[in-house]
């Protein structure tokens, strides 16, 4: 298993390398020139020429990869244009918001997914699928900013239990923080729990029919063996696949979600750094969620071995 991992890592620092190189030179397709940004409405030819000098605009394209890639070696992913303060002090502060947010979302959806693949492969023809099914398909097609919007309007205009928009850090007060993040993270989860119920009925199906389960029947085992230790653990390979994609979609940023709901995290940051041509900020926070997909892909490696031991040999 060590030797797995190693040889997966091996191959993941290639991939980030060409990540790195595909984000800064896509990065520099983009319209606006940063120096003339800075400079302000007077544009002064004095000035931007500092300022190109400063951030290196004036080097050829590699040598200025080759600076930027040696600050993020460094743990330094340059400075905003517009704030001037650093990306990674701004993904710091970002990151325990969406991190919060993905989290609770990711148990929402398995705990609805995952259970709802089950009995729907196990009562597969009854009602009980039909029922598994039309809740997949809700949460498959149901736009998120149109959720989030009926879920304001109902649970914080007609009933005023939870608050419309903002976010409060659990570190300040837990229950506020709770009440302000539960429905975004219903409607994230809602849509990935529709996903991960088809794909889990399916690989459910296709376990069950096997002859291993049809030997573990005729032992005498209770059902319920045989469907979570015997059927689950073998169809879960797929699933966790899923989840990792899943989870580093979640963590990148929910643009729309933390839109609807004033949320202050990754997507509204990467939004509003496009919007504003804050060409740092955006190259550091597309890094930062590649890499955080890469190590996800990693976790979902190792989760295999544990879901699944005959992969250990």
């Amino acid at each position: 298993m060590l030797d797995f991992l190693l040889r997966r890592l091996a191959q993941v620092l290639p991939t980030l390398l060409f990540v790195s190189m595909l984000i800064f030179g896509l990065q520099q397709l983009l319209p606006g020139d940063p120096a003339r940004i800075l400079a302000g409405e007077e544009q002064d030819p004095a000035v931007i020429a500092h300022l190109r000098e400063r951030l290196h605009l004036d080097e050829p394209l590699p040598v200025r990869y080759a600076y930027w890639m040696g600050g993020v070696l460094r743990g330094d992913l340059g400075e905003s244009l517009r704030t001037q303060q650093p990306v990674l002090d701004l993904v710091r502060q970002k990151l325990p918001v969406t991190l919060q947010l993905a989290a609770m979302a990711f148990v929402i959806a398995l705990a609805i997914g995952i259970p709802a693949g089950i009995v729907a492969a196990v009562g597969r023809g009854t009602w009980w699928d039909s029922l598994a099914n039309a809740v997949a398909l809700w949460g498959i097609s149901t736009p998120n900013f149109w959720l989030g919007i009926l879920m304001i309007l109902l649970f914080s205009v007609q009933l005023g239990w939870l608050p419309a928009s903002g976010y409060v850090s659990p570190f300040e007060d837990l229950k506020a923080s709770l009440a302000s993040t539960i429905m975004p993270a219903f409607v994230l989860g809602n849509a990935i729990a529709g996903v991960l119920m088809r794909h889990t009925r399916s690989a459910m199906l296709q376990v069950l029919s096997a002859d291993y389960i049809a030997t573990a029947r005729s032992k005498g085992l209770y059902e319920r063996t045989v469907i979570l230790k015997h059927a689950l653990r073998n169809a879960l390979t797929p699933v966790i696949t899923l989840g990792a994609l899943e989870l580093g979609t979640l963590l990148s940023g929910a643009v729309l979600t933390e839109q609807v709901f004033s949320i202050p995290g990754f997507g509204k940051l990467i939004v509003d750094a496009v919007f504003n041509r804050d060409y740092a900020v955006v190259q550091g926070v597309v890094l930062v969620t590649a890499t955080a997909y890469v190590a996800l892909s990693l976790l979902a490696d190792r989760a295999y071995f544990a879901a699944n031991p005959k992969l250990r040999v």
